[in-house]
């Protein structure tokens, strides 16, 4: 029998079970200890000093980078470590905007939960920032330096779970902030509205942008007829914000709390997602039978779609065309309903209440639009619901359930299981198993996509056919996949992203909760709605039978693909254009790009373009090479970086330009550039490696 091993912690013996560091272990005790940088599902930081432990014979240490070790003696609560941290929370406070009341996170806020917690009654320390300006330029979020507490939590979160690293640290020191690259604002880099950050955030420093009072608005105006949808992963999330144990289902108290609010009509987007099963799955059948377009990527992420058409331009063909269930909602009802009821598509008003606050970004998108009209006029998040239902004077836990209005009001099973990782997979399943096998199925439950690892690989046999499926949730493990399919190596068919970790119950407009066994009661929830409904199959809504049979035509059909399908566009940052410095007059000329992006001036790219520049004019190349600057390959670790004629050279030196300058030249003219002294071990280029 294995020896059990102890740490003592304020005079308690602590049985040593895995802990990765002392944090933990102390939590495990019962001993809260507080922090503002430590996350569990990211890298250790340990920069914000709160989480101080006195270990004997080694003094003062953070418990969060120190692994716990048998025979430790740790105290928590020392006179002098009390101290420490008052002293801590009071410097942040000095530099912090202390307009409590007003801030978006009041009453959700670390800092303000800290400050009571340490007895903190007075700020003894002047500020020493200046006011920064509040970014409200993106559509989904709300950057707000004067709150930022320097803990990294977004930085990391952006870069280790999502893999873009939109937001970083610059400066020194006192001159330290968090900000997006180039200090520019947060719609004019490569954000994709995820929140992510906003979610992991430990103040009001990022936040989700608030359209309370566009709802407000619509709600109040006479003239106007407001319709909400309301997402799965929503009812499950709500009632946690009044009190009621996460995974809770509220649908009920939601719809009332809605029409209390003069809503009038109101639908769930989980009957959307069944039409999204019906039309994907019918899109995935058809390209797995002609071996097209395979693997198929889901599509009913708005993150993830950005993502892909920001870093993977060349795989947008491989996404499922169907809009996700928020969009699908929005453009049946806006071409359905104005022919049943006395509205025009301009008098309707579509609010979803989203768990996400990149479906701000999706619902504005232009191709969401119809003659200038929105499919989807506003979104709130969960979050901001809660305030409303807050603003109305209502009880929400005494609400009497009501429940949601027909046609788009009925659903099934597979459309609420859309709001966890892995549920579309499961939910189009449901639909492509019966339709390979031509029978009914015999259990609706496939366990095999279900979990909660960031990637997860199943085999489904069905009528002597075999399915190779993927899920995966947080885009750098999307990444990983996404590579592996450009470079040939994909191994699957169906491939389910989210950009959440769990996917839409881990949304960044859920309310706050900090510790992950939340995201996982919200999950067991929706699972447990899927079954207690009667229907577990999206082919079995007759709702949205009849739908078809009246609106649609057939699944697939012109009409169905009219509305409820659409089309994707390149945002990669580099399109084969860039800033000519020489132009080649003929034809057929060499173009040679050379990245002048940061990482790539700082290992020595413009002094690289020069050289080229130079060498090129002294031997009168100027009508046959086309010198370019341009801006990110994406290969940003590995600069400088140089494109010519099509292949990439990665931390490129005068001597290998030259090289494959000559090279690509030999057909054209028999003149290589001077030769200069290296400057690195020559590498051969790859020619499988294109200009991206």
């Amino acid at each position: 029998m294995a020896t059990v091993e102890y740490v003592t912690i304020d005079g308690r013996d602590v049985p040593l079970e895995g802990e990765k560091n002392l944090l933990e272990l102390t939590r495990k005790a019962g001993i809260d200890i507080p922090t503002f940088c430590y996350h569990s599902e990211l890298s250790v930081y340990g920069a914000c000093r709160l989480c101080l432990v006195d270990i004997e014979g080694q003094g003062i240490t953070s418990s969060c980078s120190t692994v716990p070790a048998p025979g430790m003696v740790v105290r928590t609560r020392t006179e002098e470590i009390r101290e420490i941290r008052k002293i801590a929370v009071e410097l942040l406070l000095a530099n912090h905007d202390q307009r409590c009341p007003v801030c978006p996170k009041n009453g959700a806020c670390q800092l303000q939960d800290l400050s009571r917690k340490l007895g903190i009654e007075e700020v003894r320390f002047k500020p020493t920032q200046q006011v920064a300006p509040v970014d409200r330029t993106s559509p989904s979020l709300v950057r707000d330096p004067n709150k930022c507490v320097l803990c990294g939590d977004c930085v990391r979160a952006c870069a280790e779970i999502q893999g873009i690293g939109a937001i970083d640290f610059v400066g020194r020191g006192a001159d330290s902030a968090v900000k997006p690259a180039f200090g520019k604002d947060l719609n004019k880099v490569e954000c994709v509205y995820c929140g992510l950050c906003a979610s992991v955030c430990p103040t009001g420093a990022l936040t989700p942008k608030s359209a309370v009072n566009d709802a407000w608005e619509a709600i109040q105006d006479p003239d106007k007829t407001v319709l909400v949808q309301i997402a799965p992963a929503v009812r499950v999330a709500l009632g946690e914000h009044f009190g009621l144990p996460a995974g809770t289902p509220a649908t009920g108290q939601a719809v009332a709390a809605l029409r209390a609010m003069g809503v009038d009509q109101i639908y769930d987007t989980s009957f959307a997602a069944d039409l999204t099963v019906l039309e994907e799955a019918n899109e995935f059948l058809k390209r797995f039978q002609k071996g097209e377009k395979i693997p198929q990527f889901t599509s009913c992420c708005p993150g993830w779609v950005k993502f892909a058409e920001q870093y993977f331009p060349e795989l947008l063909p491989n996404l499922s065309t169907c809009r996700s269930p928020q969009q699908m909602l929005g453009a049946l009802a806006k071409e359905i309903l104005p022919k049943t009821q006395k509205a025009t598509a301009h008098d309707l008003v579509v609010i979803s209440i989203m768990p996400c606050t990149a479906k701000k970004f999706e619902a504005e998108r232009p191709e969401f639009m119809t003659d200038g009209v929105r499919d989807v006029d506003i979104v709130l998040t969960t979050q901001e619901l809660a305030r409303m239902i807050e603003e109305s004077g209502l009880r929400f836990r005494e609400l009497e359930p009501a429940s949601m209005d027909q046609p788009f009001g009925f659903k099934t099973g597979a459309g609420v299981i859309f709001g966890v990782s892995g549920g579309v997979t499961e939910a189009v399943l449901r639909y492509a198993a019966e339709a390979m096998a031509g029978v009914p199925l015999g259990s609706v439950e496939f366990k095999a996509v279900r979990g909660e690892a960031g990637l997860r690989e199943a085999t489904i046999s069905i009528a002597d056919q075999t399915l190779r499926l993927a899920v995966v949730h947080g885009l750098e493990q999307a990444k990983r996949v996404a590579e592996q399919v450009r470079n040939g190596d994909s191994r699957w068919d169906l491939i389910e992203v989210m950009a959440c970790p769990g996917g839409c119950v881990g949304g960044a407009g859920q309310p706050v909760a900090h510790d992950p066994v939340v995201r996982k009661l919200r999950t067991k929830g929706l699972y447990d709605a899927d079954r207690v409904l009667d229907f577990h199959k999206a082919q079995d809504n007759h709702m949205v039978n009849a739908c078809y049979d009246e609106h649609l035509g057939e699944i697939g059909g012109d009409k169905a693909h009219h509305l409820l399908h659409t089309c994707y566009m390149s945002r990669k940052r580099i399109a084969g254009r860039g800033m000519d410095l020489l132009d080649a007059e003929q034809d057929t000329k060499v173009e040679v790009n050379v990245c002048l992006g940061t990482s790539c001036i700082l290992r020595g790219s413009q002094h690289l373009l020069s050289e080229l520049g130079e060498a090129i004019e002294e031997r009168g190349l100027q009508d046959d090479v086309e010198l370019k600057a341009t801006f990110c390959m994406e290969r940003c670790s590995r600069g400088p970086n140089v494109c010519i004629g099509g292949t990439v050279i990665e931390k490129c030196t005068f001597t290998e330009a030259n090289d494959l300058l000559s090279a690509k030249l030999a057909g054209l003219k028999d003149a290589p550039l001077p030769a200069s002294a290296p400057s690195g071990s020559p590498r051969s280029a790859d020619p499988a490696r294109a200009c991206l």
